[in-house]
């Protein structure tokens, strides 16, 4: 068990989350997060985890890290919105979703300039 991919992990932390097993799909994408800490999709299931069993604080905390890392990723902006909503923070909510959308259109531009 202690040789499998960061990918294997993360397949088995989707079909914990999947069985509504929140505790242990965390400790599964932080052992995918020990071998590839920058792993997106796995910073993105941890920290859903988080708000699955009502952390809003520790899923903010680490959506905020994979941010700082990687500042232009639309979804942890997006979940970073959600995750304020939920905690009533509106204005937190509001910034986090209007980066969002423009980080979503500066993707867009890029896209059609590639294409022309």
């Amino acid at each position: 068990m202690a040789d499998r991919t960061k990918e294997e992990l993360y397949d088995d932390a989707i079909d914990l989350f999947a069985d509504d097993k929140f505790a242990d799909a965390i400790e599964v994408y932080k052992r995918a997060l020990e071998i590839d800490p920058s792993y997106t999709d796995a910073v993105h299931g941890l920290a859903m985890c988080y708000q699955a069993l009502g952390d809003l604080d520790s899923a903010i905390e680490v959506t905020k890290r994979h941010i700082e890392q990687d500042p232009e990723d639309i979804l942890a902006f997006t979940n970073l919105s959600m995750f304020y909503q939920k905690q009533g923070k509106i204005k937190e909510a509001e910034a986090a979703g209007a980066e969002a959308r423009r980080l979503d259109w500066k993707r867009q531009l890029r896209e059609g300039k590639a294409k022309s």
